[in-house]
Order: C-alpha cells, then structure tokens, then sequence
C-alpha cells in the first residue's frame, strides 16, 4: 500500500486542479499556516495526532509538543544533513522498517512508490482534516477533506501500510486513535477554515501587473503601478521563505535532543539552527515593515502600538551571546558597553528584540571580517541613546541603492536589506527614534519611562 493511494483517494469525488505548482504550493503553505495559526493554538488544551510526507508539514513547536506524529520521509534526508546514514531513526543499512522515537514524532521509511506530493492527517478531539497536493503540471489542487467517513478509510489504509511495514508503530496508532474516540465531522469548523484560508491567502496573494523597462528616460512613463502590489508579492514571498525554514529548524532542534550525535554533527546541527533562526527573524522584519508600508500607504498612518515598560539595559545583556555567536560567524567581534543604573524605556520588549537583531545584521552586512560592531547604551536627557559603529571609521556605510519601498541593495556585497525609511518606520512603532549618518554608525533614542 503506497502513500500514493491516500492521495488518490482524497483527490475523489474533486474537481481536477487548474493551477501551477508554484499556485498549488502557496495554497499549502497558506493551509498548513491557518491550521496552526488560526485553528489549532487557539485550544486550551491540544491532544491528537498527525502523520506527514514526505516532511514534518507541521512547523509551530507549540503544536508540535502536544501532538503525537509519524512521518514517512526519504532516505536522502540524512544526506541532506551531511550526517551518517544510521543518525536519523529508520535509516541505516539495516533496510529494516523498524522506526524509531525522533523527538515528538517517529520516522518512518518512505518508499519510491510513495510520491513526493506533501500530504498531512491531524485528528484532535475537535479537528480532523486530511491535507495533500496533487494533479499532473497545469492542473495541480490543494485537497482539503473533514469527512469522517473518508477520514475513517484513509486510516485504514495507512493501517494496512503500517502493518505491511512496522507493527509496532500501527499498534502504537491504534492505542492513540482510540483513546481520541469516534470520529466526528464539525460543518462550522470546516466553513470557518475554509473562510479563514481564503482570508489569508487574499493578505498574501500578490496583485502585480508587470511593467516594462523603459530604456529611454525620455520616453513618455506609463502611470507609475500600485506599490500596494510590491509590498503584497513582498510579503507572500517572506512568508514563502520562513514557513520551510521554519520546518527545517524544527527537525534540527528534533535531532539535536539525541544523546548519541558526535560533536562534529551536533557543531553542524547548531550551525544550521542558528542559520535557520536568523533568516527568519530577517525575513519577519521584512514582512512586518511591509505590512507597515501597506497601512501607511492605505490610510495615511501605521498602525498604533501599544508599548509597555521596558529594562533596555536587560535586554542588550540577555541578547549578546546570541548577537556574538551571529557576528563570528562572519569573522566579526562584538562588543557590548552599557551606563550604570539606567531607567526604564517605553517601547515593545517582543518585537524590540528581533528588531535589534536585525538593526545589528543590516549595520554589519557590509562590514570586512576582523572588524569590532560596538553597541552602547547610554542616558542623554529624557531618552536613551543607543548606539552602534564600527571601530573601523567609514566603515559599514557604504552606498545603498533602494529597491522599493521597504528594500534597499548593497551593490558590493549583493545583499538585500530593510531600507533607511522602513528601519525608521519600524522603530517609531517601537517608540524609537532611528538616525542614520555616514561614517558615525546608527542611533536609536528611546524614550524613558
């Protein structure tokens, strides 16, 4: 029994898809984001099981500690890892399909016949949903089913694949499976997600009518496009980056919990966690200062923040082993100085933290290995000042070009990074105030409590 037929058999009774896998993907993405988002963090009390192919599907660490969950993934996955073959549960050179505990869910071998098409099954006391994409190219779907008497046979069928495979782990679903009980259809729980994803997916989906590059400067322009259109492809690609990253740093975290990894492989693991993390919190200051820029533009002002009590001072402390381990990275040294007994600030501790982590990455973007990034914090009046510059003068600010409205490029180096205005809009919802000179670093003033 192939992983293949489940497919086939959520694809029955559906209309044939019409749309592209990149189409197909972001409905996924979409999907698996209103699920854990929207659905199932909004319980008191989360219990059930999921099974997945070929990968986790599964991303927020929340639902993923209070789910039971097996999944069939390929062999290439301990390659991909650069890891020996026996390092991951179910591999090896044994061919055995015994699978093995892999932190909060079991590995289970995938087969050639099985398909690569993702596929996901949630059952909780209040959800149960099957999820797959499938369809020939020009005609994929995103297949979404709540019934309980389909449910009930594509368990069957991932019973008898278990069975053929790992008894051991068929039992293991059968003892969880009654422990939930009966299945049972909620009609309002399936309308509400599908109302919700269609409501995500229009925040997302891009509206973009591409113009063509006028060569000559002379020429008469075409009425500039809705940056709305930018900013709304921005945002569904930062998202279409973080959601698979975040699937990675979850199998990661996962395998960093086993006991018998050698310190050469768990030094990688770490390496690619820490990669992992710092591309996403990137990626989200990206969203949030698009998603800013779209407010501004649609109603003249940003959204209001409420801000809160801060101990700055604290936080810089808690924050600089990371922002070190960061900076070595790219052969670079961190320093922190900091006032004696300074005051409280108003600003966002949540979001203050990713913001300094990205203030700090796009002043050091540019920054030659062996450089000092040097961070003070200081009182000046009624504020204080937050500080940071390079020990090298004139470096760390070298010409940016802007790239829209929210992205500015560093010709240099290549990279992209949050323009001067979107950093500055970003920190005014912080209750910062952002100043930016050539040649004296950044500096942001709070102001104090």
């Amino acid at each position: 029994m192939s992983l293949q037929r489940v497919r086939e058999l959520l694809g029955q009774g559906v209309a044939a898809g019409q749309g592209d896998d990149d189409a197909v993907r972001r409905q996924w993405w979409a999907a698996l984001a209103t699920l854990q988002d929207d659905v199932l963090l909004n319980r008191s009390e989360l219990s059930g099981v999921w099974l997945a192919a070929p990968l986790p599907a599964l991303f927020d660490p929340q639902v993923l500690l209070q789910l039971k969950g097996w999944i069939w993934a390929p062999a290439e996955l301990d390659l991909l890892l650069n890891a020996p073959p026996a390092l991951l549960p179910g591999g090896g050179d044994s061919g055995q399909a015994s699978a093995r505990q892999l932190g909060q869910f079991t590995r289970l071998p995938l087969r050639d016949d099985d398909g690569t098409d993702p596929l996901l099954v949630v059952l909780t006391p209040t959800l149960q949903l099957a999820m797959a994409v499938d369809g020939p190219p020009g005609a994929r779907r995103l297949l979404l089913r709540f019934e309980p008497a389909l449910l009930s046979e594509v368990l069957g069928l991932i019973h008898e694949r278990l069975e053929q495979t790992d008894r051991d782990a068929a039992a293991a679903l059968r003892q969880q499976l009654q422990e939930l009980g009966p299945l049972h259809s909620d009609e309002a729980m399936a309308l509400q997600f599908w109302s919700k994803l269609a409501a995500r997916l229009a925040a997302m989906a891009p509206s973009v009518t591409l113009q063509p590059v006028l060569l000559n400067e002379t020429a008469e322009s075409p009425e500039p496009p809705d940056p709305s259109g930018e900013l709304a492809l921005l945002e569904a690609i930062t998202h279409e980056v973080r959601t698979p990253l975040s699937t990675i740093r979850t199998l990661i975290r996962s395998l960093l919990k086993r006991s018998d990894l050698s310190a050469l492989v768990r030094q990688r693991l770490e390496q690619i966690d820490g990669e992992c993390s710092e591309q996403i919190d990137r990626f989200g200051l990206i969203f949030l200062a698009a998603e800013l820029q779209r407010q501004s533009s649609a109603d003249g002002r940003g959204e209001s923040q409420s801000l809160a009590r801060t101990d700055l001072a604290a936080l810089l402390r808690q924050m600089q082993a990371l922002w070190q381990r960061q900076l070595s990275r790219r052969g670079l040294l961190f320093e922190l100085n900091l006032a004696e007994d300074l005051p409280l600030v108003l600003s966002d501790p949540a979001r203050l933290e990713t913001m300094l982590g990205g203030l700090i990455d796009r002043f050091s973007r540019s920054l030659p290995g062996g450089s000092t990034v040097q961070l003070n914090l200081q009182a000046a009046g009624s504020r204080l000042k937050l500080q940071l510059h390079c020990d090298r003068s004139g470096e760390g600010n070298q010409q940016q070009e802007q790239v829209g409205p929210v992205l500015s490029w560093n010709p240099t180096t290549g990279s992209l990074q949050l323009s001067r205005q979107a950093t500055q809009q970003l920190f005014e919802q912080l209750g910062g105030r952002l100043t930016e000179r050539s040649g004296s670093g950044l500096t942001v003033f709070f102001p104090v409590c």
